[in-house]
């Protein structure tokens, strides 16, 4: 396969800057995630990659070779979108033979169709192979379209929210299916997304882009435990990190709203001071507890199954937590919680950064 490397990438659309002096480095056979909400140039660097788009300045290197000046045949990537682009009134058969058919192959006939058979059994769309692809439900179009990006074995995978259209339940499917997909072919995936549950779930590496701007890269750990500044900290997770104002006042945390909470000297940002800081904690490691510091009223308890979010009001802010199935609640229940202070994240109140990130 291929590694890629995008140094300086900027792309400017008239009077609007998609993206900034990006600089990206995906490693050969590493499923890569590029995280961000509509704007924040995903597409764009995607199209870039695939030779859809020129950049305004910067360099694009496959395997070490600047590609700027190559086309999207050129670069041998396979593009998989999010609206299937399929040819309805062919077979599922003549849509994955249509990419070996290619002048610029001269593929063999036998070749084709031991290709196309090899794909089916590890798509499972076998049983597909001679129904029109307008007879197909969503998830068997999106297997089918995933199957004419790998048939020609490209040396870059391209995905664009693939899965975005799809329900739920077929979305968790297809995820586990697709990683195992990219693990079993040692493939290099870039994987474009909004959704975070994707990025943190397929991942080998994450990189969170805000603006056009690359705002952290790191595995899923890395960017879930220790986020770089509070967006992403409200990026990555669901629920999001909470976020509560204060300042540290000797072996304690003291919001913004007087409530008191247990803080672990030993945290780096511990020399703080006066500034004025913002804890970050996940839900999962706020507690409920009769005789815990801090009074809150339940606000709103969403059933999970296996776990409750709890949406918990102290004074003006709302905090969310993470209780077991079983824990019984009410709306309008008064309670108690504390946190782990070992798992504090502290950013500086004024530019958001994590005070415990290296500089």
């Amino acid at each position: 396969m291929a590694n890629i490397q995008l140094k300086g990438i900027t792309k400017k659309f008239d009077n609007f800057t998609a993206l900034k002096d990006l600089d990206i480095e995906i490693a050969d056979g590493e499923f890569f995630v590029l995280l961000g909400q509509t704007g924040a140039g995903k597409t764009t660097t995607l199209r870039l990659v695939a030779g859809l788009e020129k950049p305004t300045s910067g360099q694009i290197f496959i395997d070490g070779e600047d590609v700027g000046e190559q086309g999207p045949a050129e670069r041998d990537v396979a593009l998989v979108l999010q609206q299937y682009s399929l040819y309805p009134r062919y077979t599922v058969r003549e849509n994955l033979e249509f990419p070996l058919k290619s002048p610029i192959r001269k593929t063999a006939p036998a070749d084709i169709a031991e290709a196309v058979d090899r794909v089916a059994k590890t798509l499972r769309i076998g049983h597909l192979l001679d129904r029109k692809v307008d007879r197909l439900s969503g998830g068997e179009m999106q297997r089918v379209s995933i199957g004419r990006a790998i048939v020609r074995q490209p040396r870059v995978f391209l995905m664009d929210e693939p899965l975005s259209a799809l329900d739920a339940k077929l979305r968790e499917a297809l995820r586990t299916e697709l990683k195992n997909l990219q693990v079993n072919l040692g493939a290099t995936f870039l994987f474009v997304t909004h959704d975070q549950i994707e990025a943190m779930s397929m991942g080998d590496k994450i990189g969170v882009l805000n603006k056009g701007q690359l705002v952290q890269v790191g595995t899923p750990h890395e960017v879930y435990a220790n986020p770089i500044n509070t967006f992403v900290a409200r990026a990555v997770g669901s629920p999001p990190m909470n976020l509560i104002g204060g300042q540290i006042s000797g072996a304690e945390a003291v919001t913004d709203q007087g409530y008191r909470l247990p803080f672990a000297t030993k945290n780096k940002g511990g020399s703080a001071g006066d500034r004025a800081l913002i804890f970050g904690i996940r839900p999962e490691d706020i507690y409920l507890e009769g005789g815990a510091p801090v009074e809150a009223r339940v606000h709103d308890v969403e059933n999970h199954g296996v776990e409750k979010i709890v949406t918990l009001r102290m004074g003006d802010n709302l905090v969310h937590a993470t209780v077991p199935a079983q824990t019984e609640l009410a709306v309008d229940e008064d309670v108690r919680f504390s946190w782990h202070p070992e798992k504090v994240v502290l950013f500086d109140g004024e530019n958001g950064r994590n005070l415990n990130a290296a500089s």
